[in-house]
């Protein structure tokens, strides 16, 4: 039996060798305090290429600031969130748009909950984590940090279905009207 295992394992290794798919590498890490921000910032750093981003909420200073220095080396940048984002009093989203980030509203959702980047196209940061520092500081919450090309082209396909309904981000809503004074889609 061990033997026929064995066997079955180098055909599957072989296989995969000869298709050149890589194995999944993944890593998760826990909050409070586990390191969730660090994870997501250094994930950011290594982009080359690209990040596209969704988020439900969005304050984190060091996870905004990453996401500006990626762009401004050169890396694509493109942000989703939640319509929340519109009337909260601290958001990353203006941070992002200040700093030539297209950002996007997803507000055909009762509520936009994902909490995902893909990075150059194969590695996904997902999970429970929201990027706030209350979710670093405060909550439980989970992130995972996987590095698999088809999950991310999962991911991706994804992302742009959600972009293809999500209106451009043109600013917070004035907070006497709730309304912007544009708004228009992509």
């Amino acid at each position: 039996m061990n033997i026929l295992r064995l066997i079955i394992m180098a055909v599957c290794l072989t296989a995969n060798a000869w298709a050149g798919d890589k194995a999944p590498e993944w890593q998760v890490y826990f909050s409070p305090k586990g390191g969730c921000t660090e994870a997501v910032v250094n994930a950011v750093a290594r982009a080359h290429n690209t990040v596209l981003m969704q988020a439900y909420s969005f304050t984190s200073a060091p996870i905004a600031k990453a996401l500006v220095d990626a762009e401004n080396r050169g890396v694509k940048v493109q942000a989703i969130l939640d319509k929340s984002q519109l009337t909260e009093r601290y958001t990353a989203a203006t941070f992002l748009l200040h700093a030539g980030i297209p950002t996007y509203i997803d507000a055909q959702h009762a509520i936009a909950h994902n909490k995902v980047m893909v990075i150059d196209g194969h590695v996904v940061l997902t999970g429970s984590f929201n990027f706030t520092t209350a979710a670093e500081e405060h909550n439980a919450e989970n992130l995972l940090v996987i590095d698999d090309k088809a999950l991310a082209e999962k991911y991706t396909k994804n992302w742009s279905n959600h972009l293809e309904h999500s209106d451009k981000y043109e600013g917070p809503l004035n907070s006497d009207t709730h309304e912007t004074t544009h708004r228009k889609r992509k």
